[in-house]
């Protein structure tokens, strides 16, 4: 199959498909005599695994690392370790948005109700000193001594 032809397919630009086969995700193909590449019909599932892994957030070395040179060459257990450091690595990141989800909300909460007769940046000054007061409730210290913001945490 002639690149255009996979590029429709996957929805992929020409250009992404050529990246991906220097980068050495997909199979390099020889050019033929008329210097058309000539993709193998099993390269569309392959892009398909890779434009996936990387809207999973898998970075292109990650793809590289877990993905086989081959279709017989799957090796499981590295496939699911890095599959399940991957959904760590969301769940952290849901809960850093969860966070900033309710910082945002108090900011838009503190600005909506922000009593007559005070100037915008007192209120502004306000906001700040609330949301301090609530990250510093909202960032427990681990068992290491580091807050959930990385930060060391102050003894008492």
């Amino acid at each position: 199959m002639r690149i255009g032809e996979l590029a429709k397919i996957s929805g992929l630009a020409p250009s992404r498909i050529r990246f991906y086969e220097a980068s050495g995700l997909i199979r390099s193909v020889e050019r033929k005599a008329n210097g058309y590449r000539d993709y193998a019909p099993e390269t569309e599932w392959i892009l398909q695994i890779i434009t996936g892994a990387q809207a999973a957030g898998f970075s292109l070395e990650q793809i590289r690392q877990l993905m086989p040179v081959d279709a017989n060459g799957w090796q499981e257990e590295e496939l699911l370790g890095g599959l399940r450091q991957k959904v760590e690595e969301i769940e952290i990141l849901q809960q850093r948005l969860a966070q900033n989800k309710v910082q945002l909300l108090l900011v838009i909460k503190g600005i909506e109700g922000k009593p007559e007769g005070v100037a915008c940046a007192d209120n502004a000054q306000l906001l700040l000193h609330r949301l301090r007061e609530e990250g510093a409730r909202a960032a427990p210290a681990r068992q290491d001594g580091v807050t959930s913001k990385g930060k060391k945490a102050r003894r008492v």
